[in-house]
């Protein structure tokens, strides 16, 4: 049996962290799913099918990986995909806690899931896709921050604002 995990996220867009946990990722489990986890309250910057297109293309050399989308909660797309993990990336020490809190919240909603926490290299610690919205949107080269499959596509993006 296949272990499948599911790395949940906006991903708008996603960054070299991003990308790095999900190859980390690929080492431990025999499928990955970035699942982009669309939550009706916010308005991304991009939309949720092209933040798609962008993750496909960036994991392209990875055939373990496949995007997908989700509405709803996310013990629900696990149970869905019978995922057996869930994948998070930390980049401080102040992400484990509210972290921590939703991997028990998560485990009691669908006892027996398991959270399984990736410590973002450091070099990618002051990494976010916040961060590069805003390099971007200000005119800046946003390019360092981003897999290099997607980077002309983030700069045509916000070269049309």
């Amino acid at each position: 049996m296949d272990k499948i995990c599911v790395y949940p996220g906006s991903f708008d867009p996603l960054t070299i962290g991003h990308l790095d946990v999900i190859e980390r990722a690929c080492a431990l489990f025999d499928q990955v799913i970035v699942a982009v986890l669309h939550n009706p309250a916010k308005h991304g910057c991009f939309p949720v099918e092209e933040r798609l297109r962008l993750i496909r293309k960036s994991c392209a050399h990875l055939p373990k990986v496949s995007a997908d989308s989700w509405d709803g909660m996310l013990v629900d797309y696990v149970r869905k995909t019978g995922a057996c993990c869930v994948v998070r990336g930390l980049r401080a020490v102040s992400d484990f806690e509210s972290e921590q809190t939703m991997a028990q919240i998560n485990a009691q909603l669908l006892p027996g899931m398991e959270t399984a926490f990736l410590m973002t290299r450091p070099e990618h610690a002051c990494i976010s896709s916040s961060v590069v919205r805003e390099i971007a949107s200000f005119g800046g080269d946003a390019s360092p921050y981003l897999p290099e499959a997607i980077r002309s596509d983030v700069a045509e993006r916000f070269s049309k604002r």
